[in-house]
This record gives structure tokens, C-alpha cells and sequence, in this order.
């Protein structure tokens, strides 16, 4: 779950038996943007690069880039599955 706490956007696990604050993760804003907008929907690297250029002035291949690093990392933390 995206909570925002003292202005920074976090990622927590959810329930009680989930509760380890070693595994919270902050999020900048463009981060935080994109899991708002995916959060339990299927997505690809693609779909995250186009979301990035229609809300920020940034262009396509860099934008590309960005998420394929940002899915990675969000796979190593567990909170994605990839394939």
C-alpha cells in the first residue's frame, strides 16, 4: 500500500502479520506516480515509459530507460513479480 507520511510517499506491507518496518519503501514522486497508477493491474515497461512522458517532460528512450531500472529495483524488493 502507497501511504504518504511527513511528505514522503512509502510502500508498506499490509496486515498485521506483515508488520517489519525493515521492508518500507520510499518513493520519489515519479515513482509514487507510477505505482498509483499500475497498483494491482498488470504492466510492462512499456506502459510505465508512456505513463512518465505523458505526465513529465521527459522523452521516450530516457523514460524507458528510468522504469526498466525502477522494475528492477521494485523486483529485487519483492513488491513486483517478473518474468
Amino acid at each position: 500500500m502507497l501511504r504518504e507520511l511527513c511528505g514522503e510517499c512509502l510502500l508498506v506491507a499490509s496486515g498485521k502479520e506483515n508488520i517489519d518496518f525493515s521492508s518500507i519503501i520510499s518513493l520519489n514522486e515519479s515513482a509514487a506516480f507510477l505505482w498509483r497508477q499500475v497498483q494491482d493491474k498488470e504492466f510492462d515497461d512499456k506502459a510505465l515509459a508512456t505513463l512518465l512522458t505523458g505526465e513529465y517532460a521527459i522523452d521516450y528512450d530516457t523514460a524507458l530507460k528510468d522504469v526498466q531500472a525502477l522494475i528492477e529495483k521494485w523486483a529485487q524488493a519483492g513488491i513486483i513479480e517478473t518474468d
